[in-house]
């Protein structure tokens, strides 16, 4: 009886309630702009929503690939562009678009713990961050803690050992290097102005993104079969050549060049547009290779960024000047 009693007094409390209470709809909270700040923690500048290692971007920034991308140690990474609210970023030609003021550019570097399954996590090392504040591009450095919870910005200079298992299931150790804010000037300087690198719309053709980020608004609309693409380097359909020249342009192009760091202390000129009479690259075939067979602190190319030969791509610019 008393197990009937307590029933009929829950059905009675919950009339009452359904009666006289009215269930209101809870609003959900609203998406958090990205801040275009450098705030002192990664996490402060809402460019990722949920878990912050997850790199989950926020419903206000996009992420990019690139057709060939510049080596750093074999380390992956997440591109990611944040655009003010409602604005649009503006294509010109084969190269930068127009980014409009309070762009977030972040490019986070991390490890898989095993290549063979990414599932297994990962090891998170930094996001480099680029903002533009009144016409200007600033550019700052997060370090990611060992918990990986978040980052925290710090431009000095410092080593990372990192350990992972690569697709053939060896071993690997890295000693990563990050480089210290003013390291950035060198690569992202050009002509004495500070710019981004990768995102050119010619290294942005890959799997239709130009399409996709048209109809997305993250572009103005244009037609995208007008952009002249760069090669990917790594796909063997196409000539050494066509391949060398893409992978020394991302590479090797951003210093040596015309207004970039290198300009007054080679005579290369690595472009990938450059017609290959004025690039000089036969003149100087053995110093690249001498520069990028093995890996010399201040000596071996890339200068800033490396600590390692990347066999691959030396194996394919050395068959590439070897057949000149």
């Amino acid at each position: 009886m008393k197990k009937i009693a307590y029933i009929l007094l829950f059905t009675l409390f919950v009339f009452n309630c359904s009666e006289d209470e009215t269930m209101e709809p809870v609003a959900a909270e609203p998406t958090p702009l990205v801040i275009p700040e450098f705030l002192q923690n990664l996490s402060s500048l809402n460019l990722f929503e949920g878990l912050l290692s997850d790199l989950s971007p926020s419903e206000y920034a996009f992420e990019y690939n690139l057709n060939t991308a510049l080596f750093t140690n074999y380390s992956k990474k997440q591109r990611v562009i944040a655009l003010p609210n409602g604005e649009k970023l503006n294509a010109i030609d084969d190269f930068l678009p127009t980014f409009p003021d309070n762009t977030v550019i972040a490019k986070t570097f991390y490890y898989y713990n095993d290549d063979r399954d990414p599932a297994l996590g990962k090891q998170i090392i930094e996001t480099r961050i680029l903002i533009k504040q009144n016409g200007i591009w600033e550019t700052g450095n997060y370090k990611w803690n060992a918990a990986q919870t978040d980052a925290v910005l710090d431009n000095t200079a410092s080593n990372a050992s990192i350990t992972y298992i690569d697709d053939d299931g060896e071993t690997q150790n890295v000693n990563y290097t990050i480089p210290e804010g003013n390291d950035c000037i060198t690569c992202h300087s050009n002509a004495n102005t500070m710019q981004p690198i990768g995102p050119k719309l010619r290294n942005l053709t890959k799997n239709n993104q130009l399409n996709t980020f048209v109809t997305n608004g993250y572009i103005n609309s244009f037609d995208t079969s007008t952009i002249n693409a760069l090669p990917d380097w790594e796909d063997t359909s196409l000539t050494t050549e066509e391949r060398a020249r893409a992978y020394m342009e991302v590479n090797c192009a951003t210093c040596h060049n015309s207004g970039g760091s290198a300009e007054l202390e080679s005579v290369m000129k690595l472009a990938f547009e450059t017609p290959f009479n004025q690039t000089n690259i036969y003149a100087k075939r053995f110093d690249i290779d001498n520069r990028m067979q093995d890996y010399q602190f201040n000596y071996s190319m890339p200068l800033i960024g490396v600590t390692m030969v990347h066999s691959q791509g030396y194996n394919l610019v050395r068959s590439y000047v070897n057949s000149l």
